[in-house]
Order: C-alpha cells, then sequence, then structure tokens
C-alpha cells in the first residue's frame, strides 16, 4: 500500500479553499456588493462539469451546470464563504495569483479537474489566457510545490514533464475522479515521450 503524502488531496478535509484551484486555470469570480462572491467555470467536458459540482458539493457549495449553444459553465450561487476567496485573488478589476499562494494536493485536484489535460510528452494544467500576468506567479507555485514547469510556447498552459514530476502530480491529486475522464486524468502510465 502506497503512503499518502501529507500534502495530498486526500491527507485533508475539503475546504472553500481548495476551490482557489479552478482560480489557476479558467475559473472567475463576481463579486457583490464586497460581501458576496460566486464561481464560474467555463469548462469543455461533461465529466469536469459533473466532477467540479459533485468537488463543490463536497465543500458545502452548491453548484450547477449551464448549457448553451457557446459553452458548457459550472457557477454557484452568490455566497459570503467564497468572499474572502475572491479577495485574495482579485485586485481592482482583475484576477492575481495571492502573494505566496503555493497549491497543495486539494488546490492541484481543481486545477486538474476544471482544465488539466496530456499534451503529448507532459501534463498541462491550462492558465487563463485572459490575464497573462498570473502565468509566471502560478509557474512559481507550481516549483514551491515541487512540480517546476515550463510555460507553453502559446501561453495557454503551465507543462510538467518527467517521470518523477507527474508521478508526484498523480500522488497530490489522488486518484481518478470520474470513469468519464477519458485519458485527461494525471497518471504515469500515460506518458509517451518522457525523459
Amino acid at each position: 500500500m502506497a503512503q499518502l503524502s501529507f500534502f495530498s488531496a486526500e491527507a485533508t478535509q475539503p475546504r472553500v479553499a481548495d476551490l482557489a484551484g479552478v482560480l489557476c486555470g479558467p475559473g472567475r469570480t463576481v463579486v457583490f456588493a464586497k460581501a458576496t462572491a460566486k464561481l464560474i467555470v467555463p469548462v469543455d467536458d461533461v465529466w469536469r462539469a459533473r466532477a467540479l459540482v459533485a468537488a463543490c458539493a463536497e465543500r458545502g457549495v452548491r453548484a450547477q451546470v449551464r448549457v448553451d449553444e457557446h459553452a458548457t459553465i459550472v457557477c454557484t450561487a452568490f455566497r459570503v464563504d467564497l468572499a474572502p476567496l475572491a479577495a485574495a485573488w482579485s485586485e481592482g478589476d482583475g484576477k492575481v495569483v495571492p502573494g505566496g499562494f503555493t497549491p497543495d494536493g486539494a488546490t492541484l485536484r481543481m486545477w486538474v479537474l476544471a482544465a488539466g489535460r496530456w499534451d503529448n510528452n507532459g501534463y498541462v494544467l491550462p492558465v487563463d489566457q485572459a490575464v497573462p500576468d498570473t502565468h509566471e506567479p502560478l509557474r512559481e507555485s507550481l516549483a514551491r510545490c515541487g512540480l517546476p514547469a515550463t510555460t507553453q510556447v502559446d501561453g495557454s498552459g503551465l507543462k510538467i514533464v518527467g517521470r518523477r514530476r507527474l508521478a508526484r502530480l498523480r500522488e497530490l491529486v489522488g486518484p481518478l475522479v470520474d470513469p468519464g475522464c477519458g485519458g485527461q486524468w494525471p497518471d504515469v502510465s500515460r506518458m509517451r515521450v518522457v525523459s
């Protein structure tokens, strides 16, 4: 039996703060009267929407899925307990990475759920392309948690390459969440041409 990492997603009780992982990727917050906020996360796959709704519920946050001709979006209602998260990730009208932010396993799991994917020889954690100032702080935050990553040429994500790094990512995010996730969950056995 493998030893559970102190920082893995399974080592701690689910917390609202874990939802910061969706903000590392495509997620956004909307604040109302500085007292409440909601999360909005565009997703590409039905399994992601299902998994995010379940992950939010584990944290006591009710989320729903909205589908229109342009996108599938997971969103929450305005909530008081989301206001501190929104405040930490906002500056003026823009999204920022809080100073010293270091993702733990639960936060990484939320990032993977929202958008993580395989790309040839590595695993990509997509970033918010509309907010390029968040990319370097997020890359630095991954390095702090033992996952050095490179920025993809097109700026769409941070790529983790190498058997040990990918094994660490898999250890941190925990087991597969949904049978429908296709081949998008971090798993060292999916590696192709990795040094």
